[in-house]
């Protein structure tokens, strides 16, 4: 932006260059803005894993929730669990912004209850601080807290 600006300094006059950049850069920061965060309503096309759903075929990573991968029986159970509970159902997703791969990250609700809360109420995942702000802790089952975080959710 900023070599932009001085590019348009020779191009243009000095006032049309002040406002031309001022202009950009407002547009430029709302739009960042508008997509750091938003919403994304509809129905699970489909479950990848424990933690990860399409929604309208945009790929979810829901953000604070460990499960285990799927080489694992845990992480089989966690994506059946998944996929049982929300396949086809319509979801809220507000978007971080942020991505993962391929994945939008973002904190979803079914029915009005965060999914996150409901895979760990059910068992079948984790906390992970790093992201969660340890929002989740109170919810993890004693038979999980033996599973190791990985080193992201550190």
């Amino acid at each position: 932006m900023f070599w932009g600006c001085i590019l348009l300094m020779f191009l243009l006059g000095v006032p049309m260059r002040r406002l031309f950049c001022l202009l950009f850069f407002f547009t430029w920061s709302f739009a960042n803005i508008a997509m750091a965060q938003s919403k994304l309503v509809g129905p699970v096309t489909h479950v990848r894993d424990g933690d990860t759903i399409e929604v309208l075929s945009v790929p979810i990573r829901l953000e604070g929730l460990h499960v285990p991968e799927l080489d694992s029986e845990a992480g089989q159970t966690a994506a059946i669990f998944m996929r049982d509970l929300v396949q086809g159902e319509d979801v809220v997703c507000s978007l971080t912004g942020h991505r993962s791969y391929d994945r939008q990250i973002g904190v979803c609700t079914f029915g009005g209850k965060d999914l996150s809360e409901i895979i760990i109420k059910a068992g079948h995942g984790r906390d992970c601080p790093r992201f969660s702000k340890g929002r989740y802790k109170k919810f993890e089952q004693d038979m999980v807290k033996d599973w190791p975080l990985p080193k992201y959710c550190m």
